[in-house]
């Protein structure tokens, strides 16, 4: 891995219509990895429909890599049972950052980009990429694999690094 190049922050927000995997319930949090790096929700007790509002960090590298999450059901006396899975490629953010700094866009609310569902991600409908208040963010639902039902609301923001000092 190389040099990091930014900085993404995604706030995992909310789960929808989660699968039961207890008697009448779920007990669901989210891991989220990208490349080597894993960060972890807290646990909502008995709840399908759950509000995360937690914010995880993850430093970007070349080449940019692909955000993987996982949905488990927390179980105390036995292994944790999986909930379904989701990905989504963060090119489209990463470009669009890089798009706003050569295009120089400062102020007001433009959207950069539009991604739709397609095999590089698990997206339920159209997701853009926009600058809005001086950031570069992205709204997406995405829908969870390998279960019969599921969704899971990110909030996607890029941050830049601070200039590093030039190397001689």
């Amino acid at each position: 891995m190389g040099e990091p190049i930014g900085i993404v922050k995604v706030t995992v927000v909310q789960g929808k219509r989660l699968v039961v995997r207890d008697f009448r319930s779920s007990d669901p949090y989210v891991i989220v990895k990208l490349d080597n790096q894993t960060a972890k929700t807290k646990v909502i007790n008995s709840c399908l429909n759950p509000i995360w509002n937690e914010e995880l960090t993850f430093y970007i590298t070349e080449p940019i890599g692909v955000l993987n999450l996982e949905v488990f059901d927390k179980d105390r006396f036995k292994a944790d049972d999986k909930m379904g899975h989701a990905h989504l490629s963060l090119q489209p953010i990463v470009s669009s950052a890089r798009l706003r700094r050569v295009l120089q866009v400062s102020t007001g609310e433009t959207t950069i980009r539009k991604v739709i569902p397609d095999s590089d991600n698990c997206l339920v409908r159209d997701s853009s990429v926009s600058y809005v208040n001086g950031e570069v963010v992205q709204d997406v639902w995405l829908r969870l694999c390998g279960v019969e039902s599921g969704e899971i609301e990110l909030k996607i923001k890029w941050v830049d690094l601070p200039s590093a000092a030039p190397s001689r």
